[in-house]
């Protein structure tokens, strides 16, 4: 009788197994597969190498402290190499390879080539870069800036008497969604507050472009009707020409002060800062950040590269694109755990809320109804070191906007 009753326990739990619906405490023996979608090769490799890493780094701290829900995370990595269509291909291979969730994407492009795949199969993306936003996707959870966390407080911080007082404008990125859909909401926010179309300059050019010569004499020459700031959106590693050509033509803050929004610690490793000390950068997050959180996460980053033999991890540095994936893997774990499960609509649903000591010094959330972060905003000068110093910061963290509010017909959108 004893033998016929575990027979059909046994039975029971072969069926549950072969229809996928094992329970949490059969099947805590497996591993829960998480995707990593970087660009490591190509244009976009110099942004998004240490995203893979930090990843992977907080994939090793969460396991060695239990993993989630008893389970081990595997990270399943792979490189769509700074090509647009191929993040789409191997996001349904990621998705197909039964993954939990993705982490991943840095460029705009990039986010909206997976859109569809994500929406299809009912995937999970994190995503952590700041973007232009004009987007609420079900399927995804921002944790870098909307525009009202990043664009539109650094172009404040020029006009203001602190930030120099800037009347004239050079709008400059790579020629792709963020810059121009950002430099839109930023044309309409400068002539809102009586900066004329004379007085704004655009200029783009292609990912991967390395001679900014002509670029940097006309901004000189353009700086010299009025007092003129430079606005870049220029990704990837385009970054290093301009920032060298910079030098080289002796544009100083002091005359023409360039604030970036997609240049942090990391860009900075591969130029010469002396000649750039005083330009500026705005995120939700700098290495230089005094508190005892960031010192931990710095400390432990470092130990990582030199553990893993990171290329020039003795120079290795922390950013705000990193900062926003450790957050967002471990806001994903907590979202799993108060659901019980990986089940994606469950996992939505739990995150909403959730929040986390970021070693920005803050505590973020995750906003209950528009799948954004609530995040400080920082303004740092760069100096010689590589590294940025505070120059402006608000009093804590910021509720997104993922609608600008620039945009005609944006007044009514709000969440999802």
């Amino acid at each position: 009788m004893k033998r016929r009753l575990i027979l059909k326990q046994l039975s029971a739990v072969t069926l549950l197994a072969m229809t996928n619906f094992m329970p949490q405490a059969f099947a805590a023996e497996g591993t829960i597969k998480v995707g990593i979608l970087h660009s490591l090769s190509g244009t976009m490799a110099i942004s998004e190498t240490s995203l893979k890493d930090v990843a992977l780094m907080t994939i090793d701290e969460i396991n060695a402290k239990g993993g989630v829900m008893g389970k081990k995370l595997e990270a399943v990595v792979v490189d769509p190499a700074s090509n647009w269509p191929l993040f789409a291909e191997r996001a349904r291979e990621l998705l197909t390879n039964d993954v939990a969730v993705v982490f991943g994407c840095w460029t705009s492009v990039s986010r909206k080539s997976v859109l569809p795949v994500f929406k299809e199969m009912n995937g999970l993306l994190f995503y952590p870069v700041q973007y232009e936003g004009e987007e609420l996707e079900m399927n995804v959870f921002y944790t870098g800036a909307a525009p009202n966390q990043q664009a539109i407080p650094a172009v404040e911080y020029l006009m203001s008497k602190e930030g120099g007082g800037a009347k004239r404008f050079v709008l400059l990125g790579t020629d792709y969604v963020y810059p121009r859909t950002t430099n839109k909401i930023l044309r309409q926010f400068l002539n809102k507050n009586g900066v004329t179309d004379d007085n704004i300059e655009e200029i783009y050019t292609p990912f991967g472009h390395s001679d900014y010569q002509t670029i940097v004499a006309n901004i000189k020459k353009f700086s010299q009707g009025g007092k003129t700031a430079v606005v870049s959106t220029i990704n990837g590693d385009s970054n290093v020409p301009f920032y060298k050509e910079l030098g080289n033509a002796g544009l100083k803050a002091t005359d023409v002060p360039v604030v970036a929004f997609s240049v942090g610690e990391e860009e900075l490793r591969g130029v010469d800062t002396k000649p750039l000390v005083g330009h500026l950068a705005a995120w939700n997050y700098f290495e230089s950040l005094e508190n005892p959180t960031n010192a931990e996460f710095v400390k432990k980053w470092k130990a990582y590269a030199k553990a893993k033999n990171l290329p020039n991890y003795q120079t290795a540095v922390t950013n705000d694109p990193m900062e926003a994936t450790y957050i967002g893997i471990n806001m994903w774990k907590q979202a799993v755990e108060k659901a019980g499960s990986t089940n994606v609509d469950k996992v939505i649903d739990a995150m909403g809320g959730q929040s986390f000591a970021a070693p920005n010094g803050f505590t973020v959330k995750m906003d209950e109804t528009n799948h954004h972060l609530h995040k400080p905003v920082f303004i740092g000068e760069i100096q010689a070191n590589g590294q940025f110093e505070v120059v402006w910061e608000t009093k804590g963290p910021v509720r997104a906007q993922p609608w600008s509010p620039f945009i005609p017909g944006n007044e009514n959108k709000q969440g999802m």
